[in-house]
């Protein structure tokens, strides 16, 4: 059976880039340049779990292993692994019968799972277990005869996931916009909920038009964002009235990568650019700039992180300052499916993802 992989864009070509010399010739910068990096960023113990998971199956099982949709939103990680014998595609039904198929860590809806056992796949959840809260009380708020106003962005398969629980009683509301004309049957029994990634400003701004239309809409019993993406988000208000310049590291479909270059010019930078890989900045961006703000989404590996921080040395900004907003320590385990064939194995080298990878 053929196998229609997801598509992932390849890096750009390296190209010759301006001088340092004429770029500062340019455009001189007043006072020393420095460079500003935000803690926390990057890999989150939700994502660091997903790609221990693949790695572990492929070292355990052997290649291929498939894998439903990206494992995490993020270029280098999924070509790297793609590298090492994993096959993403799109949906289950592109997977051979009787293959061994790894959820992502964005989760799947009950259709999903259903399908996979049609098929006789076996599976490993690599999902989040704070997308996996999301879920779980999804079910419990529909049962209680709730009907769910989904914050998010459809299409996300995160959305996509949560929605699938309880489909006959969530509506998705995708912006401001909406949560202004959204119309339910029954407005003194509403509770939202909310994807983990997004902006915790736009959320708040959300359920606020929300209530004031609905006043007795229910709020979850603990905050859906999760803690990587309020902590990203914290540190980069923090650095950005002092920046030039932000540049995050993140990939396009990457929501929490995406929101954190809005945040970064909402709270004062001068301009705010995300890239996969170093050698997407335009050096075009460091005219004027004194000070430059770095970050990285959840999903993204330290190494690209230190690519960046390689090419701003190269043009003068040497000087790099952490600012420190918070301390990750969050750990989970690796799913269920996985420890059961690595304590068989015995293999005890990762048995958690999260902070120190």
């Amino acid at each position: 059976m053929s196998t229609t992989a997801v598509s992932v864009p390849m890096p750009a070509v390296p190209r010759r880039r301006r001088s340092p010399a004429a770029v500062a010739a340019a455009a001189p910068v007043a006072g020393p340049k420095r460079v500003l990096l935000a803690a926390p960023r990057g890999y989150c113990a939700g994502v660091d779990r997903a790609v221990i998971a693949v790695e572990k199956a492929l070292e355990h099982y052997g290649a291929p292993v498939y894998v439903r949709k990206q494992i995490v939103h993020n270029v280098h990680v999924v070509s790297t692994l793609e590298e090492r014998g994993a096959i993403f595609v799109e949906e289950t039904d592109e997977v051979p019968e009787g293959a061994l198929v790894v959820f992502s860590a964005h989760g799947v809806s009950p259709a999903v799972v259903q399908s996979a056992e049609d098929r006789k796949l076996r599976t490993i959840d690599a999902t989040c277990p704070l997308v996996t809260k999301v879920h779980r009380e999804a079910v419990r708020f529909a049962k209680a005869n709730n009907h769910i106003l989904l914050i998010g962005h459809e299409g996300h398969e995160e959305v996509e996931g949560t929605y699938g629980e309880a489909p006959e009683s969530t509506t998705i509301v995708n912006n401001p916009a909406e949560a202004r004309t959204v119309e339910v049957a029954d407005p003194d029994h509403l509770i939202w909920l909310s994807q983990t990634t997004l902006s915790v400003d736009e959320t708040m701004e959300i359920v606020k038009i929300l209530r004031e239309r609905f006043p007795k809409l229910q709020d979850p019993p603990s905050d859906d964002i999760c803690y990587a993406t309020t902590n990203r988000q914290v540190a980069i208000k923090q650095i950005a009235p002092q920046a030039d310049l932000v540049i995050v590291v993140g990939s396009a479909n990457s929501s929490n990568s995406v929101r954190l270059v809005e945040v970064a010019l909402e709270y004062g930078a001068k301009a705010s650019h995300r890239v996969d890989f170093a050698n997407e900045i335009d050096e075009s961006w460091f005219e004027g700039v004194a000070t430059v703000g770095v970050t990285s989404g959840a999903s993204v590996p330290e190494i690209l992180v230190q690519d960046v921080l390689h090419l701003l040395a190269e043009y003068g900004y040497g000087g790099v300052e952490e600012v420190v907003t918070a301390e990750e320590d969050i750990l989970f385990s690796l799913p269920k499916e996985l420890r059961a064939t690595l304590k068989a194995a015995g293999d005890t080298t990762r048995s958690l993802g999260g902070h120190g990878r």
